[in-house]
């Protein structure tokens, strides 16, 4: 979970603002820093610390507490979301690609919700209360013209597209993508196919 209104670090940043090469500071220095810094995505593949704590840490002076409590704005991983909504963190991560969730923000490739959100999910989940769900008969709601409709990863790759050379292949763009941003390969390949059939349309 990364704290409200926390701004926050991967690796690579932290290694600059202390001066050294990525490979110099987790040679030299991550083990360190890490005792006195927490990862604020303990269990995830992506290592974020805080800002202020950070600092704090590079400039010898005591590493202050993160805000304590929960709050609205908190942003959340998908096994946070999952833990919330008593489902698993694959059923997430399917909600937010089909709609039932936001796609959410990210931080250096790390997909999150406001816990707000979720909260608002969890006690208002569709078919819930009273005349809750579709009644027979009734219209489904609008359809979403492709699975990734609203995704704002879709603009990262139809700008990767633009930008790569031609003749790239997708496949090499996706293994690029997936590296920067997370996510899978294959999940990129699908992103960038539904970009160029945008582009394609338009």
């Amino acid at each position: 979970m990364i704290p409200r209104g926390r701004p926050v670090l991967n690796e690579t940043d932290v290694a600059r603002r202390a001066g050294v090469s990525l490979a110099t500071w987790r040679r030299r220095d991550a083990a360190a820093f890490r005792e006195h810094v927490p990862d604020l995505l303990p269990g995830s593949r992506f290592l974020l610390y805080d800002l202020a704590q950070t600092d704090a840490y590079l400039e010898g002076r005591p590493v202050p507490a993160l805000p304590e409590g929960e709050h609205p704005d908190d942003l959340l991983t998908a096994d946070d979301v999952a833990q919330i909504l008593g489902i698993n963190t694959s059923t997430v991560r399917a909600y937010a690609t089909q709609g039932h969730l936001s796609p959410g923000t990210t931080r250096y490739g790390a997909r999150l919700w406001t816990r707000r959100e979720v909260l608002e999910r969890r006690d208002n989940a569709p078919g819930q209360g009273k005349g809750g769900g579709r009644r027979a008969g009734e219209p489904q709601g609008p359809r979403k013209t492709h699975a990734y409709e609203n995704d704002p990863r879709l603009a990262v790759a139809a700008q990767a597209l633009a930008t790569a050379p031609a003749g790239t292949p997708k496949s090499r763009i996706a293994a690029e993508l997936a590296d920067i941003h997370g996510h899978t390969p294959r999940t990129w390949e699908r992103l960038l196919a539904t970009a160029a059939a945008r582009l394609h349309n338009d």
